[in-house]
Parts: structure tokens; sequence; C-alpha cells
């Protein structure tokens, strides 16, 4: 299969799409969620502390913060200043506190203290959207209601023209168009991994890509590319 010209039909863009995800399999088959946890609400904290941060910083903090906060009670009674101290170098830390209390209070008062296994329970929690609740489902129970859609999965599903897409919630309906549902948690798990090792947002490394000869390379310029 070569880069795409012209116009590309859905079926011959569904089969690019497989060609990128074996491709996707081979390169990264450790591939999983970055974020440490080892429950379903860790996950959720976790995740929304991960808005406009990197999973690294995220990886710092948890730790201490659910030492600090073992379970939904007690997230649910946290002081808002102590919590926003703990989280601090995450960003918008007064906003993820304000979400994270309001998460657990909510999970307490309407789901016995258990977070909820479905996508419209989640999305009506307190700072949880459809991204969030979609990498609840998926990698916690292994749901799939969605593509998880991120900064990365955004980019790098453009750059293949595998999408045109201009927010996240359009590249979603896109991919869950074009992918059969079984590959929806996967695709973004290794594109997340490839758009941090080679896909870079500003210097793709496309010589050291295994799809250079399917990309068509959507947006990147000459000299971006080593």
């Amino acid at each position: 299969m070569v880069k795409p010209h012209g116009r590309e039909s859905p079926k011959q863009r569904a089969a690019r799409a497989q060609t990128v995800l074996a491709g996707l399999r081979r390169e990264y088959p450790q591939a999983e969620c970055a974020l440490l946890h080892r429950d379903p609400l860790q996950l959720l904290v976790a995740t929304i502390l991960s808005a406009q941060c990197t999973d690294e910083r995220v990886n710092m903090v948890t730790p201490p913060l659910f030492h600090k906060y073992p379970d939904a009670k007690a997230f649910a009674a946290a002081d808002f200043a102590e919590l926003g101290e703990v989280i601090h170098s995450t960003g918008f830390f007064n906003a993820k506190a304000r979400h994270i209390i309001g998460a657990c209070k909510a999970i307490i008062e309407r789901h016995a203290g258990e977070v909820p296994r479905t996508l419209d329970a989640l999305v009506a929690l307190p700072g949880v959207g459809r991204k969030t609740a979609s990498v609840v489902l998926g990698v916690a129970w292994g749901l799939v209601e969605g593509v998880v859609v991120d900064t990365h999965v955004h980019r790098l599903t453009r750059r293949l023209g595998l999408s045109r897409g201009n927010s996240p919630e359009a590249v979603e309906r896109d991919l869950m168009a074009l992918l059969p549902q079984g590959d929806w948690i996967e695709w973004s798990d290794r594109l997340i991994w490839h758009g941090r090792r080679v896909c870079d947002a500003r210097r793709p490394r496309c010589s050291a890509c295994f799809a250079e000869g399917i990309c068509p390379q959507v947006g990147v310029t000459r000299r971006a590319q080593v």
C-alpha cells in the first residue's frame, strides 16, 4: 500500500487504517495506559489530573495523593485548599480539585461509593467528559463506548489523513465509523505511544516511522522532518 493520492474512498481509508494499526501492534506491543493506578477511582482521578498535563507529572503527584486520600469518601471530605496544594504542579489545580471533590461526592451519593460503569453515568460526574469516561471504561473494565481522542490521537489521526475533524469529538466520530469497535481502545493506546516516541508535534521523525510509505503527512513540512 502506498500513500493515498487524490480522493480516497471510505473502504480504502479503512484498509489503510488497518495497515497503520498492524504497524502500531508491531512497534508497540506493550502499549497500555501510562497513568499509574490500582483501581477505577484512582484511574478516574489520575485522568482528571492529566488534562493539560503530562502523564509523567501526574504519576509523580498521585502516589502521595492516593496515600492521603485512599478512597472516594476521603476525597469527598477533602479540604479544598489542601487538595489543591497536593495537585498544584499538574496545573489548573483549583478546577481539578473542585472536580475531584465533586465527582467523589456524586459517586458516594448516587453510586454507593463505586465508580459507575456506564458512559452516561460517568459524564454526569463533575469534571468528567467523554474522553475521561472512555478512558475509565476501557482501561478499568474493557468496556468500549468510544475512542479516546487526546492531543496525540487528534494530531496523528489528522496527520495520517484519516480524519479532517477539527475537534476531538469530530475525530472520534470519524474513527468510530472507520474502525471496528474492537479496535477503538488499542488504536488510542498505541497511537499515543507513537506520538510520544516518533510523530512529534513540531519535529516528527518521518524517516524513522513505519507508516512513512502510507502517510500523507498532512500538515508536515519538509523542514519539520528529521
